[in-house]
């Protein structure tokens, strides 16, 4: 079962996992990209590495994808690159994503559709995803936000989110940790990215830490924007239950369905 984990080291990533890697100014992009490659080797893995193309060394060029190169989603291409390595009788897809910062899909919200797709796909296929960010080119507010929809992390500069969302069953997606005042923000806006494109959320409550007023109040917000769509929390004790009805968020415009 897929469970929230530090990796000492990036050849400790296993089948499945998907990675936050935050990388020191002096860490170097290609050499982590070679020791990527030779763990493929070693394990019988198809390697892609996505990234510009200066990121990479030579020596695996065919390897790279350039994410400015795509025709279509990263997504697709990922899955794509899956179905070949199957064909190909290769163990899995071990992907390597030096991710850089774009302003513009910060903003529209593309950065975390992208990851929650990317952890979706690990988790179902068992595909390997190491997203890499130089903590150089990220605030920490952003890396903390990242890093809430990557059960598993490795890097220079340890992250520790209040909660996480990651998928663990084809139709869940599990909540741990502490959702409050802090959180309640990106909380809101991963849950209303998942609502977008799946017309019920399921979420997985039982490692649940706290849910306060703040944190409810934004599930509430990004249910009542789709009001066609359903948000689903499984597992949840009897004090979030009084306290959701309590609130006032129990009401048919806001479709949330507290369940034990």
């Amino acid at each position: 079962m897929r469970a929230p984990r530090v990796l000492p080291t990036l050849d400790e990533v296993d089948t499945g996992d998907h990675v936050c890697q935050v990388l020191a100014p002096s860490d170097d992009a290609i050499d982590r990209s070679r020791a990527f490659v030779a763990d493929g080797a070693l394990h019988g893995d198809k390697v892609l590495i996505v990234g510009p193309v200066p990121h990479a060394a030579s020596e695996f060029a065919q390897l790279v994808l350039d994410p400015a190169r795509l025709n279509g989603s990263l997504l697709s291409a990922v899955r794509r690159e899956a179905a070949t390595a199957d064909r190909e009788g290769f163990r899995s897809l071990r992907v390597l994503h030096h991710v850089m910062p774009d302003y513009r899909a910060k903003r529209n919200g593309e950065w975390l559709r992208s990851e929650l797709d990317l952890e979706e796909f690990a988790a179902d296929t068992g595909a390997m995803v190491v997203c890499a960010y130089s903590d150089g080119d990220w605030d920490l507010a952003t890396l903390q936000q990242i890093s809430c929809v990557h059960p598993h992390h490795l890097g220079s500069r340890p992250v520790s989110p209040a909660f996480r969302v990651y998928r663990t069953e084809q139709e869940g997606w599990t909540v741990t940790g502490t959702v409050d005042s802090d959180g309640a923000v990106t909380f809101g806006t991963i849950l209303g990215t998942l609502l977008a494109h799946t017309p019920t959320v399921r979420l997985l409550c039982d490692d649940l830490e706290f849910f306060d007023a703040s944190g409810m109040s934004a599930l509430a917000d990004a249910a009542r924007c789709l009001p066609d769509r359903k948000v689903i929390l499984q597992g949840t004790n009897e004090t979030v239950r009084l306290a959701w009805k309590l609130s006032g968020f129990a009401v048919p415009d806001i479709p949330v369905v507290m369940a034990p």
